[in-house]
């Protein structure tokens, strides 16, 4: 189709193709990779918000802060993404003002200080990853296209319509398949 192709790196978003609509781990998903070596690769789901808050999981937390289902593992685990370095000590630069991880007594005196806004930070529950070559390889079998991270703030993108609106961009073919029911079979 002519689409320029966008080298895989921390910091791009993983788009998944229409193709992979049967997936019920990535279907629709978009995932911010924080993490591409040789070695493996890290990334968060954007769009999958989870029924919890952070006050349901960390009561000790006075917080209530939607979670969201990062990938399938270590979903017994808490991660984050923010904006606010200066605050969390220890973070780790992902791309132009986006961090992972970081001090999380900092983070807790500062949630319950109010502090970090909802529109700073962003928590997931387990992570997506992958092997050496295993998301390259994903890449060239049409499971995702890998797209810039053009969003102001990431963290307060709409969830209903992100998959969607990335088709679209896209153009060609994918505006059919932006516009295609959640159940294929009901079409």
């Amino acid at each position: 189709m002519g689409a320029s192709v966008i080298e895989l790196e921390k910091g791009k978003l993983l788009i998944a193709e229409p193709s992979i609509l049967n997936d019920k781990t990535f279907n629709r998903s978009i995932i911010l990779l924080t993490e591409h070596s040789k070695t493996s690769s890290v990334g968060f789901i954007l769009n999958r918000p989870l029924s919890y808050t952070l006050k349901d999981l960390i009561p000790d937390i006075d917080c209530d802060f939607r979670i969201y289902e990062g990938g399938p593992v270590e979903q017994d685990n808490l991660y984050f993404i923010h904006k606010t370095p200066d605050l969390l000590p220890n973070s780790i630069e992902v791309t132009n003002g986006i961090y992972w991880g970081g001090n999380f007594s900092f983070l807790k005196e500062h949630l319950n200080n109010q502090t970090i806004k909802a529109s700073d930070i962003r928590f997931f529950l387990g992570y997506s990853g992958w092997e050496p070559k295993q998301l390259a390889n994903e890449v060239k079998t049409n499971s995702w296209f890998v797209s810039k991270n053009q969003y102001d703030n990431i963290f307060s993108i709409d969830n209903k319509t992100l998959w969607k609106n990335q088709l679209l961009n896209r153009g060609g073919e994918y505006r059919f398949w932006a516009n295609a029911p959640d159940d294929i079979s009901m079409n």
